[in-house]
């Protein structure tokens, strides 16, 4: 691949979630400055992610695929984006504001699908290029995260700039779009099935016990997920933490160390223990929040954030790959698209939901007894924990080699 091309996909993938984290890891303590603002109308806004989520299938599918080029989508996508992030700057109450971030999810979400599609049409080696490329995207969401701390806007109330900075880059990538290579549609003037949309024809799959039970898993461990992307920056500021944002980016920082490590680990430990050591990094993150503090115990709120890239990679990423395993050729892209809706979609909207209502029951007067509300994702991964090891059995019909988890990780988003 030439350089230039290189160094274009590479800026197109740090712009796109340099824009997202600028807002969402903050957005729950923005929101709860918004007098009248209840906890659970914050986790009803953080399900517009997943709303987003089981709608993008659709438009990329219907649309990208069929009748437009993916990078002039993009820019289309981008230039909505950042008039519908300027407006969320220029209101002042919940019911003007969730519809407004409504509008943007749904035009945010297929991004992350169409910035895949424009660089696996460039890259000669998918297995050998595209994680180079991608990883620039966590990088952009770390810078974010970074700036938002150095500029103390989470101290000085004044998150308000983290959509408006947002809005400015949206649009500036909706620009730079135009000039991306061209990607056209891929199944142009063939038939999209509704199934294949979402997944349905790999719904043979949860026919195989182990991967039901891996299906369940995915899905159920969404819901502790939702209360860290919603709670945490909620819960470092009330402790009064400083830079807390910035601070929350050693968990991206921490998911590209374990990215690098991971075919290491696949080799030695398998698909299932994994898996398991994803599950149990979940519950003792929320132990490390519900017993730490900002004296002796700050040690514990930094464990909890790093513990993002065991949490993560672990289990997440070990899905995508035991997903593209188990699907095979014919029904890999329906595979991942069927858990992608499970998790990202049903999973998480139930967990953004969950949390805003743990959230408002433990609330007080001067904030929120987080003991409690932290000890409810710890018990859950732990149940889910129990479940997946009492039921999961490895398959020994296959062991992944070091050189198969790097493809599969060659392949796999890094939130």
């Amino acid at each position: 691949m030439k350089s230039a091309i290189r160094f274009r996909l590479s800026t197109m993938m740090f712009l796109n979630f340099f824009i997202w984290g600028a807002w969402y890891v903050t957005m729950g303590t923005y929101l709860k400055s918004i007098k009248g603002v209840t906890d659970v109308q914050v986790g009803i806004a953080y399900g517009t992610q997943s709303l987003g989520a089981i709608i993008a299938p659709f438009f990329v599918g219907l649309i990208a695929d069929k009748f437009f080029s993916a990078q002039k989508i993009l820019g289309v996508l981008h230039l909505g984006g950042a008039a519908a992030l300027y407006y969320l700057t220029i209101v002042d109450n919940f019911s003007a504001f969730y519809p407004g971030l409504l509008i943007y999810m749904i035009l945010f979400m297929p991004t992350l699908a169409l910035i895949n599609a424009v660089s696996f049409n460039q890259v000669g080696d998918p297995e050998k290029d595209f994680a180079k490329i991608r990883v620039w995207g966590t990088i952009g969401w770390i810078v974010a995260g970074l700036i938002i701390g150095w500029m103390a806007w989470e101290q000085t109330n004044s998150l308000v700039l983290t959509f408006r900075l947002a809005a400015a880059v949206s649009f500036i990538m909706g620009l730079f779009s135009f000039t991306l290579p061209d990607t056209p549609p891929t199944k142009a003037g063939t038939k999209v099935t509704f199934g294949e949309i979402i997944g349905l024809d790999a719904i043979g799959l949860l026919k195989d016990r182990n991967f039901l039970i891996f299906f369940l898993s995915s899905l159920l461990i969404c819901i502790p997920l939702a209360f860290y992307y919603q709670e945490t920056n909620i819960f470092l500021n009330e402790l009064k933490v400083q830079g807390a944002a910035g601070k929350m980016a050693l968990g991206q920082m921490s998911e590209l160390v374990f990215m690098i490590l991971m075919p290491f680990f696949f080799v030695r430990l398998g698909v299932k223990k994994m898996l398991l050591f994803g599950m149990a990094a979940w519950a003792a993150r929320y132990l490390f929040f519900g017993f730490g503090n900002t004296g002796s115990g700050m040690w514990m709120l930094y464990a909890g954030i790093i513990l993002h890239g065991v949490c993560y990679d672990f289990f997440f990423v070990t899905g995508q790959i035991y997903t593209n395993d188990k699907a095979g050729d014919k029904f890999r892209a329906s595979a991942q698209g069927m858990i992608t809706l499970a998790t990202y979609g049903v999973g998480m909207l139930i967990g953004f939901w969950v949390a805003g209502l743990v959230a408002e029951k433990y609330s007080v007067a001067d904030g929120h007894d987080w003991k409690n509300i932290w000890m409810i994702p710890a018990a859950i991964s732990a149940v889910v924990f129990i479940l997946y090891a009492v039921f999961f059995r490895d398959d020994k019909r296959k062991i992944i080699s070091e050189s198969e988890a790097e493809k599969g990780l060659a392949t796999s988003p890094v939130t």
